[in-house]
């Protein structure tokens, strides 16, 4: 009889304990990436009635993002209105965005509609080719995407690069296929 009351007594501990870690909240889940606008009020921005708005979202504690801006600033003309939004400067506009990181590069046409997006440290080549891919269609070589890594190894090895990257281009160029891959150090 004492063991069956022992039993019950364990088993009642038992279910309550485990009622209660039910009842407990599982931990929120991490935020592991972040938001790009889809689209923006060109009223917010300079010159709403640039057909195209670069817009460049900085932080003065970011260590990349002078450079960035320093490869957008170039795109500035009567057609490309280029804008830099830093959060302490114009904390209001991030917020009303979301922009949770920087540098971010958004490329939007007259609508305000977002075309083109990077986030991160952006070179020259892509940021330029993916304005000019947008303003004219067709515009960047065959083979050659504005936001492909594979392009931008292409570029810095001045078009040598895998079979069919750029094939067109060097056969434009009489270049030929390397042996050696330069950034794998692989032959073929």
């Amino acid at each position: 009889m004492d063991r069956l009351i022992l039993l019950i007594a364990v088993a009642a501990v038992a279910s309550g304990l485990a009622l209660l870690l039910q009842r407990r909240r599982p931990d929120a889940p991490v935020k592991t990436g972040w938001i790009v606008p889809e689209q923006l009020d060109r009223h917010d921005f300079e010159h709403p009635d640039a057909p195209w708005l670069v817009t460049v979202f900085t932080s003065d504690s970011c260590d990349s993002c002078d450079s960035v801006m320093a490869t957008a600033s170039p795109l500035a003309s009567p057609e490309v209105a280029v804008q830099e939004l830093e959060v302490g400067r114009d904390r209001a506009i991030h917020d009303r965005y979301a922009i949770d990181a920087v540098p971010m590069v958004l490329i939007s046409d007259a609508l305000g509609v977002v075309r083109d997006h990077h986030v991160g440290p952006v070179s020259a080549t892509h940021l330029w080719g993916s304005l000019a891919e947008l303003r004219e269609p067709g515009s960047t070589p065959d083979g050659c995407s504005a936001g492909s890594d594979l392009a931008l190894l292409a570029d810095l090895f001045n078009g040598w690069g895998p079979v069919g990257l750029r094939s067109q281009r060097r056969r434009q160029l009489s270049i030929p296929s390397p042996r050696i891959l330069p950034w794998h150090g692989q032959t073929r």
